[in-house]
């Protein structure tokens, strides 16, 4: 009896997501009798074809884990060349809408991106030129010596609470004091606490390349993403989401941080406290810090207030600070912002941690932006969206509750 080859149609594999394209041709060998039709074709063996296996929940969780772990320690190692470009990405962010009204205007793009990067470089001339001079005339001034030295002054004016104290027992002394408040080791905080903010400016060149780059190319972005997933009619409104976020949020930060700057260094200004620009400028920084941000940055110039003058107007420095971080942080950011940042509290301040345990003051201030990129981005993972309703606040399971309600309600009807 002859036989006849013949080839099994194509085969699409059920592991699709991974081998979208991939087909399986197997050559059968076979009886067919002379005068029957194919369909009375008899293999001799059957393919093989390969079973859909699904990975345990254990084992996804635990590689999970596994990869979060490698990514972080990753993250650490990389910080000296990851943080600039974090940098300027976020200064790309917020530099794209004066780039778009520029262009609404008429300008051609390479004008529009050139006239902002002049704008942006300009203002790291000057950040810096402040800072040097403003740590510069700092040292000078913690080196004094004398009855006129900030050593001697807070001396003098502890002399009376060091009396109380070791009347109730504690061993507390001038040389003590003299000790923790040298003017070397005050400097040596001073320049520890601008560190990460001096070596962020170090890489000025890498950051202003990073920004010119990536505002030449925002406007393709969504297409190389379609690219990249092989759809040019994919959703990628994801990414919208992403930017749209933290333009308002960086914006409207840097408008309030802008605004408590100059409200703290008029106030420091008019009541006479040494320094009130860099005051001003500290005040402006950590204010992105959430909540323990604004309290750092009011210590220094509350002390040197009751070291310059006395109690009442370190208070009155206090008070400046408290009215100037609540009206501004309390009642105006929030509606600025126009909505919730979709972070709880709690997420917030564990953020804060997390990524200044990463990246030090710098990751601190970066901290709420990169748990908003991370929560958007789980909120488009499938298998991750619980991990996302867990960052969320309770607007967002309120929410996702009545999204449930509303589609068993549709189900049933």
């Amino acid at each position: 009896m002859p036989r006849l080859r013949t080839q099994t149609p194509k085969y699409k594999p059920p592991w699709e997501h991974a081998q979208r394209n991939a087909r399986i041709q197997s050559p059968i060998m076979g009886q067919l009798a002379l005068g029957e039709p194919v369909s009375a074709f008899r293999p001799l063996y059957h393919p093989i074809v390969p079973e859909a296996t699904t990975m345990p929940r254990s084992l996804q969780t635990l590689l999970l884990l596994s990869a979060t772990v490698v990514l972080i320690a990753g993250l650490k190692a990389a910080g000296s060349i990851l943080l600039p470009i974090l940098v300027a990405i976020f200064l790309a962010i917020i530099c794209t809408p004066p780039v778009s009204w520029l262009q609404r205007k008429g300008l051609p793009d390479w004008a529009s991106v050139a006239v902002v990067f002049l704008a942006v470089f300009l203002a790291f001339l000057l950040l810096s030129g402040v800072i040097l001079s403003s740590v510069s005339s700092v040292q000078a001034d913690l080196g004094q010596t004398g009855d006129e030295g900030y050593q001697a002054k807070l001396l003098e004016k502890l002399t009376p609470t060091l009396a109380w104290l070791q009347g109730l027992g504690l061993d507390l002394t001038r040389e003590s004091i003299r000790e923790f408040f040298d003017s070397s080791r005050l400097t040596t905080y001073l320049s520890q606490g601008l560190g990460a903010l001096t070596s962020i400016l170090s890489s000025t060149f890498l950051i202003l390349l990073t920004v010119m780059f990536v505002l030449a190319e925002a406007a393709i972005f969504p297409r190389k993403l379609r690219a990249m997933v092989g759809d040019p009619d994919a959703d990628v409104s994801w990414s919208a989401d992403v930017l749209d976020d933290l333009r308002t949020y960086l914006a409207v930060k840097t408008q309030c941080s802008l605004m408590v700057s100059v409200t703290v260094t008029i106030a420091l200004w008019l009541i006479g406290v040494d320094f009130p620009v860099l005051w001003g400028l500290i005040a402006f920084l950590l204010n992105y810090i959430p909540t323990l941000g604004s309290i750092i940055a009011a210590i220094p110039p509350i002390l040197l207030a009751y070291i310059q003058f006395d109690l009442g107007w370190a208070i009155a420095v206090a008070g400046c600070f408290l009215v100037a971080n609540f009206a501004i942080g309390n009642i105006l950011e929030p509606r600025m912002m126009g909505r919730r940042l979709g972070l709880s509290t709690l997420v917030v301040f564990l953020s804060m941690v997390f990524w200044g345990w990463v990246w030090g003051p710098i990751g601190m201030v970066l901290s709420v932006p990169l748990t908003m990129i991370i929560k958007i981005l789980l909120e488009h993972t499938d298998d991750l969206q619980w991990v996302a309703i867990l960052l969320g606040s309770s607007d967002d399971a309120d929410l996702t509750q009545g999204e449930k309600q509303t589609d068993s309600v549709s189900g049933k009807a």
